[in-house]
């Protein structure tokens, strides 16, 4: 039965499987020495069990192992996309955002386990109420280009009366950067003049927050 997680699934049901036995229904099959429950083990050995870090795993690191192509890499990351929109999605209301935990806790799901770094804004009604959440910028590793036109635009477009940025530090690391600073200083400016304020600036990694409204930092 552990070498057949859809039987076991359709028996038991979806809540007694493993993690491994879940990512194995997902690949669907091993190689000749080694079924797809080991294989699925041993990707998750590789992470510790921890499925954060599994979702910033690449199609390409996925692929390092004996038994996984592309096709079962891309299943794999598909999944893991799956499951942090789930994790990102809520009831169908407006939020209110009034803490600076409020705003991280809207993007850590979007943002916590990502392998390199988005640049977010939040956008805001005159009730502190969320309007949408808009990506600005993708970038890499260590860094992302940030357009202030582009982000007071998006604010204008959405009649939006204030705005919360955020973006992450894959590293983990919380401390801001000069860029960060500048950036942050950059678009705050920029927004008194259209009178729209920046009441934050949000850095997530690893699960956690840094605030700079917090740190009387903006």
């Amino acid at each position: 039965m552990e070498d057949r997680p859809r039987e076991k699934m359709e028996i038991k049901g979806i809540r007694s499987l493993s993690e491994a036995e879940l990512v194995a229904i997902l690949i669907g099959s091993g190689s000749l020495d080694e079924s797809a429950v080991a294989l699925s083990r041993r990707i998750l050995a590789s992470v510790n069990n921890n499925l954060n870090e599994l979702g910033k795993k690449t199609t390409k690191d996925f692929q390092k192992f004996k038994g996984i192509g592309p096709v079962k890499a891309t299943t794999i990351s598909a999944a893991m996309e799956l499951g942090r929109r789930r994790k990102e999605s809520g009831p169908d209301e407006k939020l209110k955002v009034i803490t600076s935990s409020d705003a991280a806790s809207i993007f850590k799901p979007l943002l916590s386990d990502l392998p390199h770094e988005e640049f977010w804004i939040l956008l805001l009604n005159r009730n502190n109420l969320v309007i949408a959440k808009e990506m600005v910028s993708q970038g890499g590793l260590s860094g992302t280009v940030i357009d202030v036109r582009l982000i007071l635009k998006m604010a204008i477009d959405k009649l939006a009366c204030s705005i919360i940025l955020c973006h992450n530090h894959p590293s983990g690391n919380l401390v801001p950067s000069e860029a960060d600073k500048e950036i942050t200083r950059k678009i705050k400016e920029a927004g008194k003049q259209m009178d729209i304020p920046v009441l934050d600036h949000v850095i997530i990694g690893n699960g956690s927050y840094f605030s700079f409204a917090d740190e009387g930092l903006i």
